[in-house]
């Protein structure tokens, strides 16, 4: 019989994997992760045992809850835009500890980084965490929504490599 109480938490609890879009889409490429959210709504069917998210900047409200939840996801994956040098549109794979410092900033909660969340899932809680990120073009001083062509032109291929590696074939 299931546990009342578990069905009681958010879906993004409940389900065996969870994806989570991040990023201010007012400021350029630095919403990557919630356009790749809305690109794979709209161009790929979700399996029911995935939870899919726009974050958005509240990021650090949902991993604190999942730190402290009775139930939590298998598998995490974050979608985010880094600035780290490279070419703008390159996807690449990031590990929790390897966020870069001038990032951690953005994600401070009381002085607690999201950083420090991931770490606590994938060390305290056994959560699988990945982060696949998009190198930035420079982000606007000043309110400015859209991707730019780069990260635009990225998008697909991020769906796809989530799509191969988070969607069973349907």
């Amino acid at each position: 019989m299931p546990d009342p109480d578990q069905n009681a938490l958010p879906e993004y609890c409940r389900k065996p994997t969870l994806i989570l879009g991040c990023g201010n889409t007012l400021f350029g490429d630095d919403g990557f992760g919630c356009a790749a959210v809305e690109y794979l709504e709209t161009h790929y069917a979700l399996p029911e045992d995935v939870c899919l998210l726009d974050a958005g900047t509240g990021v650090r409200t949902l991993l604190f809850t999942l730190c402290l939840s009775s139930a939590r996801p298998r598998r995490l994956l974050i979608l985010d835009a880094l600035d780290v040098g490279r070419a703008p549109g390159e996807l690449f794979e990031v590990a929790p500890r390897d966020i870069p410092p001038i990032k951690l900033d953005d994600f401070s909660m009381h002085q607690l980084p999201t950083s420090n969340l991931l770490r606590e899932l994938e060390e305290q809680c056994g959560v699988e965490v990945r982060i696949l990120a998009c190198q930035t073009a420079p982000l606007p001083e000043e309110v400015r929504p859209g991707l730019s062509e780069p990260v635009r032109r990225a998008l697909p291929e991020a769906a796809r490599r989530i799509a191969a590696g988070y969607f069973r074939a349907l």
